[in-house]
């Protein structure tokens, strides 16, 4: 989850409890006042019928037309406790309309001069009101969802700008390239923590360059330190071959000890091949169109397949497309081609799928899978053939790697089975 998203979420979490709270509150502030408001003018023309009954005056019929209902009752002594004002929400029958509809109610007890106690009870329809409710109720809603939607609209656009330079920088480390060309990072801001954290995105930057011309350094003494001596030893050899006191069983044992040297030396160029391509050492890239670069390295393979009597079936979906370095593009076919030769039966079938984004090398061979877990580890000697350095797929695997290339082995009809997918990013 991107941090923009967290913050968001958050922010949208804590404005939806605190915002809910609020609008229940104003509600209820809003009724509660609207019945103030209403309790008012039933108290007025409860007092205003108290004092026309107490100076005797004639009373308004009890539905005299206006908004007003109101009823006067005269209780025994018994029945008063005491004097007091009720309020309440009730439903009456309305004669004109002949249904109930919701009304106020106001009751009180008051007494005359002749101490005889009387009940008024005063009525006044809230149909409005209800109307009023709910109307306010609808714009609360909708003034919540606007309030709401806005606040968090504008924070996203000041996190968005605020967390402009990380992004800058997230963009710039992405497409970093140690050993590589890379452009300089701009990335202006007058945020205070921004500024530390590219620095030091700079500073370790070139830290990482430091150490990168430093290995690079010494692999290339490394390699010339050990395929010097090892050459001396095989041209000696050579040189020892040429002896005509020597016996059959001596040659013998040197031309073992030839071959031996020979593996060796070819065991480590491939473990510094590994190393320089863990290392990023292959920065070039270019635009690599795998169909063609396949169909020249089975022409180079050919006399080989022809010899075993190997069956090529090529199949092309689409065209495949994608920047990589050349000379690990043309690695990564050379191996897999070499391997699916090497482990091959004689008279055997070599099939390659191709599509978009993904590519598939098919062989028959030894009729047991082998261990998908461990056959692109260094060494791994589930079908080494004799003269093999074991590093083939590990090779495959560093390249695969580097390039976030998706490689699997499975072993289907019989078949052993490589397939890559190439990432959507890498396709051109």
């Amino acid at each position: 989850m991107k941090l923009i998203s967290k913050i968001s979420l958050q922010l949208s979490t804590i404005l939806l409890v605190v915002f809910t709270a609020w609008a229940l509150f104003f509600y209820y502030a809003i009724i509660d006042e609207i019945n103030d408001e209403v309790d008012d003018a039933l108290e007025l023309y409860a007092e205003q019928l108290i004092i026309k009954t107490l100076a005797g005056e004639p009373l308004p019929t009890e539905n005299d037309g206006s908004n007003n209902f109101y009823s006067i009752v005269k209780l025994e002594q018994t029945e008063h406790l005491f004097s007091h004002i009720h309020y309440a929400d009730t439903m009456i029958f309305i004669e004109e309309k002949n249904e109930m509809e919701p009304a106020r109610f106001l009751q009180t007890i008051f007494k005359d001069e002749n101490e005889d106690y009387y009940k008024l009870d005063v009525f006044t329809p809230t149909i409005e009101k209800a109307d009023l409710r709910e109307s306010i109720l609808i714009w609360i809603v909708i003034l919540y969802a606007i309030l709401l939607a806005t606040i968090l609209l504008v924070n996203i656009l000041i996190y968005y700008r605020s967390l402009k330079p990380l992004h800058v920088l997230l963009r710039w480390l992405d497409h970093y390239r140690i050993g590589g060309k890379n452009k300089p990072l701009d990335n202006q801001t007058n945020i205070t923590e921004f500024k530390k954290i590219n620095e030091a995105a700079v500073r370790y930057a070139e830290r990482a360059e430091y150490a990168f011309e430093h290995q690079k350094q010494f692999i290339g003494n490394a390699s010339h330190e050990i395929q010097t001596p090892l050459a001396i030893c095989i041209n000696r050899l050579e040189l020892l071959l040429n002896d005509p006191t020597l016996t059959e069983a001596q040659m013998a044992e040197i031309v073992k000890t030839q071959q031996t040297l020979s593996h060796i030396v070819k065991l480590n160029k491939a473990l510094l091949f590994i190393s320089k391509i863990d290392n990023e050492q292959f920065p070039e890239v270019s635009r690599i169109d795998f169909n063609s670069l396949i169909k020249k390295q089975l022409e180079d393979f050919s006399s080989a397949y022809s010899y075993l009597n190997i069956e090529i079936d090529i199949q092309e979906s689409a065209k495949l497309f994608t920047e990589m370095n050349p000379d690990l593009a043309l690695t990564l076919i050379n191996n897999l081609l070499k391997n699916a030769f090497v482990h091959n039966i004689p008279s055997g079938k070599i099939e390659i799928r191709i599509d978009a984004n993904s590519l598939t090398i098919k062989n028959n061979g030894n009729n047991e899978s082998l261990d998908p877990d461990k056959i692109f580890e260094r060494f791994y000697q589930g079908g080494k053939k004799e003269g093999s350095t074991g590093l083939g797929l590990a090779v495959v695997d560093a390249i695969c790697r580097m390039y976030h290339i998706q490689h699997q082995y499975e072993f289907r009809n019989e078949k052993h089975c490589f397939e890559l997918h190439f990432s959507t990013s890498s396709i051109k």
